[in-house]
């Protein structure tokens, strides 16, 4: 429930709920709230607490009493926690899902505000997203979750302007315009409260990853855009709950990939996609047991079966909320497969993807 602390606040961002979900993060709440507290406009700053075993709550009560709280009785996760805790929070035109890991910059919420607010068919809204490191060089360079707007290809893999798999590029202003594009980051996404209700949230059976790329997904099938602003920039550490060489999130990764792409492509188009992606994942599978990573293998395994095993709710899913683009009807496509690009033509750098098969 939510607590009574903290008075309303004024400003420009008065009508907007920056909402932090945390789970055992007491040393990221003590290092990067007092940025969001400093630096977002009037905004109203929450922090929704996923049942933390560590002393976040306390520190909260004793640092940061400006800060709202909001207590789930268990780890929900991060989709169930976020649709639990905005569901409490009438009254508010915009909210924010911002990591606890993300450290925000003077400036970086107005840009955003003020793009929603200049066309309301635009939904959602991510600023430009760096690494947090201590080493300026490194802070250069372009975060994985996110960087400078989400983009998906043909068969709904996910990349983004600054980053194609694992290579990442330094900032240099390349990516600073602001645009359209497939998918913005939960790391720190803006979204309009009323599509956010419409489409009922995050998809809950997500429970984590990806979650941001389906809803996004959604709101194009719905008629809304999904935009990024490169005037807006803030620093995110990244892997901070759960690492990328961590199974548990191959697992999630893939299970939650397949039920991307069943639950949005166009009916036309999801049987050639679903086969390339089953195809693609068993051989992404047998690279990663010739290397060793078994425990990696028996995670994508995993992922297929368990899928699987909810095809009917998949199934319900994709009726709830129809696909009605196809891959060329929607903004931040690649027309073609990013892996052939990245593996087998050397394709290392967004702007090195051929003009004409981006939308």
């Amino acid at each position: 429930m939510a607590s009574d602390a903290g008075a309303a606040t004024t400003g420009f961002c008065a009508d907007v709920a920056v909402v932090i979900l945390n789970w055992n993060g007491r040393d990221f709440l003590r290092r990067f709230l007092p940025a969001v507290l400093a630096h977002s406009d009037g905004a109203t700053v929450f922090v929704a607490d996923n049942a933390s075993s560590d002393d976040s709550v306390a520190l909260l009560a004793q640092e940061f009493p400006q800060v709202r709280l909001l207590q789930n009785g268990a780890n929900l996760g991060f989709c169930e926690g976020y649709n639990m805790a905005l569901g409490q929070l009438p009254g508010f035109r915009y909210y924010v899902l911002l990591n606890s890991d993300v450290e925000v910059t003077p400036g970086w919420l107005r840009p955003q505000r003020e793009l929603l607010e200049s066309n309301p068919r635009i939904a959602a809204c991510q600023p430009k997203i760096r690494q947090y490191s201590e080493v300026p060089a490194e802070r250069q360079q372009f975060e994985y979750a996110g960087a400078g707007g989400g983009y998906l290809d043909e068969l709904g893999y996910p990349f983004c302007r600054g980053r194609l798999f694992d290579t990442l590029e330094a900032d240099a202003g390349q990516y600073d315009d602001p645009r359209p594009v497939a998918w913005a980051t939960g790391a720190c996404l803006l979204v309009q409260a009323t599509a956010w209700h419409e489409l009922g949230g995050l998809e809950t059976a997500f429970f984590a990853h990806m979650e941001e790329i389906d809803l996004c997904w959604r709101l194009q099938n719905a008629g809304y855009e999904v935009w990024y602003h490169g005037g807006a920039t803030v620093f995110h550490v990244g892997g901070g709950t759960l690492h990328k060489s961590n199974p548990r999130k191959t697992y999630l990764n893939f299970r939650n990939g397949l039920a991307l792409v069943y639950k949005n492509t166009h009916p036309a188009e999801l049987p050639a996609v679903l086969i390339s992606r089953v195809a693609l994942d068993w051989v992404a599978a047998l690279r990663l047991l010739l290397q060793g990573a078994t425990p990696d293998f028996q995670a994508i395994l995993r992922a297929h079966w368990h899928f699987l095993k909810r095809l009917s709710y998949w199934r319900t899913q994709r009726r709830q909320f129809p696909p009605r683009l196809r891959a060329t009807e929607r903004t931040g496509v690649y027309q073609g497969s990013l892996v052939w690009a990245y593996f087998g033509q050397g394709r290392r750098r967004f702007s090195e993807l051929p003009g004409h098969l981006l939308r």
